[in-house]
């Protein structure tokens, strides 16, 4: 891995131990994301431990999974978690926010940092340079308590991109069904997934995080794109371009092994149930029968997504159940300011908060026997909530035109006319809310409903 983007960031973060593959380091964290399905647990941890602050540059406590209040239970946790992030010294995301790898990347995620989640699809963050991996509650806990994070070194495998896609049909996630075309889901274990290659400047950052994200289906422990002037035009439209540095991995940087993926030549593609890595091209299904279309998730759920979406919706009628769900408040706000929110209701869509909902099976379950198109990340038997569904995975604009005719469509054939969406020049920074942990945190009482209780020790 000498050379690598991988390998200068690990090095700068190294605290005990030697960077070969296989072996055991122990490397400094910068930052810590957690979510309330499993953050609930991180945080009980993390009292058990007995420290008064989180020893951690920046930690973020988000509320996206849970966020249904069908009884006391998810509203209780989400108290105990704002409570418990005013006290310790976290920033806290409520819920409607938006999804926590979404929100992280627009407003926290910077280059050559480590980061660390609760949440298998942390490596959402890898799309701005960032080190992202997603882990255990008890890794998180350790690590908020200031203890380095235990990293059995993965082996680094350079994904060498050339060309440029062909848009708008063709998207990030295309890039990413054909990795799990090539390499299945276990073909990242242990590994690192490393972008580089002429083809990278093709993609937006939101692109490249959408790319990173499912990074976690291949099996891998993180993906990580060089940091650029793409990059750099990210966060300073975001209002943080203080946090960008450029990153690249060296000429001659040693890797593993290597895939080679030509933009160009990749086609809209299409996963089959029950698994990411059943992946055929879109046209060899077409005219499959669907019930139900679902596009957003932390995977494909950016503004330049849905506004491609709302471009394809608008002046239509969908021909099946449609839904939607943003990643963030500020997708929401944006696509209501410009009035793409308008073409999507008009469409007959349905349209949900921003939060991981759907993919989780928070709501939106297909029917029995149901087909569901998603442009989400994981399509497991039952994950849906129906275990006798059938979910298929394909991009956000095969998903939108397939909507309009209830049946499995290549986009390519639609006929329509539609001009790919530029990165805005600047984000509404403050169409989010966080709160900042409390200025006196001795004050601040932990609110604990019934079904809290603390950790067993002993």
């Amino acid at each position: 891995m000498r050379g690598s983007l991988t390998g200068k960031i690990l090095e700068e973060h190294i605290v005990e131990g030697k960077l070969s593959p296989g072996e055991e380091v122990l490397i400094r964290v910068d930052q810590v994301l957690t979510q309330d399905a499993t953050g609930t647990m991180a945080w009980l941890q993390f009292e058990a431990i007995g420290v008064p602050k989180v020893r951690v540059p920046l930690v973020v406590s988000y509320v996206d999974h849970n966020t249904l209040q069908t009884d006391f239970r998810n509203p209780d946790d989400h108290l105990f978690l704002r409570t418990a992030a005013a006290k310790y010294g976290a920033i806290f995301s409520p819920p409607g926010n938006g999804i926590c790898h979404q929100l992280h990347l627009e407003r926290f995620a910077s280059p050559g940092t480590v980061l660390l989640g609760s949440d298998s699809h942390t490596p959402t963050a890898g799309g701005v340079g960032a080190l992202a991996i997603g882990v255990g509650g008890s890794d998180v806990a350790i690590a908020m308590a200031g203890m380095p994070y235990g990293l059995k070194v993965p082996e680094v495998v350079r994904i060498f991109l050339t060309g440029r896609l062909r848009r708008p049909w063709v998207m990030a996630m295309d890039v990413v069904l054909e990795l799990l075309r090539r390499l299945t889901v276990k073909g990242g274990v242990g590994k690192i997934l490393e972008y580089c290659g002429p083809g990278v400047s093709d993609l937006s950052v939101t692109e490249r995080a959408t790319i990173a994200n499912m990074g976690a289906e291949l099996g891998a422990t993180t993906s990580v794109f060089p940091s650029d002037e793409r990059t750099r035009a990210f966060l300073e439209a975001q209002g943080r371009g203080d946090a960008w540095r450029p990153l690249k991995a060296e000429e001659e940087a040693e890797y593993s092994d290597e895939v080679r993926i030509d933009l160009g030549e990749l086609q809209p593609l299409v996963a089959r149930p029950h698994s990411p890595d059943d992946v055929v091209p879109v046209r060899e299904l077409e005219g499959l029968r669907i019930d139900q279309v679902a596009i957003g998730s932390c995977t494909n759920s950016s503004y330049q997504n849905l506004k491609a979406v709302a471009a394809v919706l608008r002046g239509r009628r969908v021909g099946c159940d449609l839904a939607i769900n943003p990643g963030s408040r500020q997708v929401l706000y944006m696509l209501a300011r410009e009035g793409d929110l308008a073409d999507i209701i008009s469409s007959g869509a349905r349209l949900l908060e921003p939060a991981c909902g759907p993919c989780i099976g928070m709501g939106y379950a297909p029917p029995s026997g149901g087909v569901s198109l998603r442009s989400y990340n994981r399509n497991f038997r039952g994950r849906c909530g129906t275990p006798s569904a059938e979910v298929y995975l394909a991009n956000p604009l095969t998903c939108a035109v397939s909507a309009l005719r209830g049946a499995l469509t290549d986009p390519r054939g639609s006929g329509m006319v539609l001009h790919w969406p530029e990165e805005p020049k600047k984000f509404p920074s403050d169409a989010v809310i966080f709160l900042p942990p409390s200025e006196d945190p001795e004050s601040v009482k932990v609110m604990r409903g019934p079904n809290i209780r603390p950790v067993p020790l002993g």
